[in-house]
């Protein structure tokens, strides 16, 4: 199993043309046996794949605990992961395809099985945008080779801990698997990513009980409406020191009072009504 990237050659214009030598994100399947049954194969960034194995069964509903796992075991070439549990699983669930680039899986109805968050969590706005520097570390996946998504999980002070993956979807299941091996409670945290927010991602973040989901990039329809009946605050295009909140704004700060910039005016709006908006 390689560390994340590989070595590269490429040719490069600028202002002239050049050859460069450098890394690209490294890209292979792994496939995840559960009890020695196949269940699915992803396409991921190989390093850890203990920790997106954990992840996805997590997130996808098949366990809750580390205590529910037996053993777990990677083969030598590392592109199958084995991981046996104490109880047998539903291997009839109904794979879904969803909008994820390359198309990725979910075994779980996105608009289903979750109940409105109950969390006062608050983070100031300005704190938030704070955060999404520290995704991406110096000595990071991104930084050498870019191509990769990352994602985090947050106080409202500090970060506590980062992943990486070429896939949006593998981040959020492997910074699942890392807080169960570590220990680190998901519940009334924020989770930070760089990829778009579809109904899959919302109900990744739902189900570890995130009530502040945020991203770089932007929501889908879907999403939003399900942030709206879960009482998430979702937040898109976190970039630049901006951002949109497009659900629950009150956990940022929010005021009951504000001035509205409105297309090319400014107009005021004394109790203003945020689900109105």
């Amino acid at each position: 199993m390689v560390d994340g990237a590989v070595g590269a050659g490429w040719y490069e214009y600028r202002r002239g043309w050049q050859q460069v030598e450098g890394e690209v994100i490294a890209e292979e399947p792994m496939t995840l046996y559960v009890n020695g049954a196949e269940l699915l194969t992803l396409m991921s960034t190989p390093i850890e794949w203990k920790t997106l194995a954990l992840g996805f069964l997590r997130n996808e509903g098949f366990i809750q605990t580390l205590e529910e796992v037996d053993h777990i075991y990677i083969n030598d070439q590392g592109c199958c992961v084995d991981v046996w549990l104490h109880h047998a699983i539903e291997t009839t669930k109904q794979r879904i395809l969803t909008s994820g680039c390359g198309g990725g899986v979910t075994f779980t109805d996105p608009e289903s099985g979750i109940e409105p968050l109950k969390s006062d969590v608050r983070i100031e706005a300005g704190n938030l945008i704070k955060l999404f520097n520290q995704l991406h570390a110096p000595d990071s996946l991104h930084a050498r080779a870019r191509g990769v998504h990352s994602a985090g999980l947050a106080d409202d002070k500090e970060m506590l801990v980062t992943v990486e993956d070429i896939g949006r979807h593998n981040t959020v299941d492997r910074l699942m698997g890392v807080c169960m091996l570590k220990g680190i409670e998901t519940e009334g945290r924020v989770l930070l990513a760089t990829g778009r927010i579809s109904s899959d991602m919302m109900h990744k973040g739902a189900s570890m009980g995130c009530p502040i989901i945020a991203s770089r990039k932007s929501p889908t329809s879907m999403s939003i409406a399900m942030a709206e009946a879960w009482n998430i605050t979702l937040v898109g295009y976190a970039r630049r020191g901006t951002l949109r909140v497009y659900t629950h704004p009150e956990r940022l700060g929010y005021p009951e009072t504000v001035t509205l910039k409105i297309m090319d005016g400014e107009v005021d709006k004394e109790n203003h009504d945020p689900a109105r908006s």
